[in-house]
């Protein structure tokens, strides 16, 4: 279960990471084609619960084998 628990924790970081990216790129750059990157973001996150995937996810149960599967598509 603790390393479920990490497991949660390294995906909220890496979604928010993504989301400050896009906005910090955003603000710097004054392209608004940076935003897309937080919309896509955000439909995989809305679309996740229902498909059952997650790209970050996918991603974090093939480095971290040990731990028990999250949403891998079952």
């Amino acid at each position: 279960m603790k390393k479920n628990i990490s497991k949660i924790r390294v995906h909220d970081a890496i979604v928010g990471l993504l989301y400050l990216i896009s906005v910090g790129l955003t603000f710097y750059t004054s392209n608004l084609v940076f935003l897309w990157v937080a919309v896509a973001v955000g439909g995989l996150q809305i679309i996740s619960p229902i498909t059952k995937f997650c790209p970050v996810y996918f991603i974090l149960n093939k480095l971290m084998p040990d731990s028990e599967p999250i949403q891998n598509g079952r």
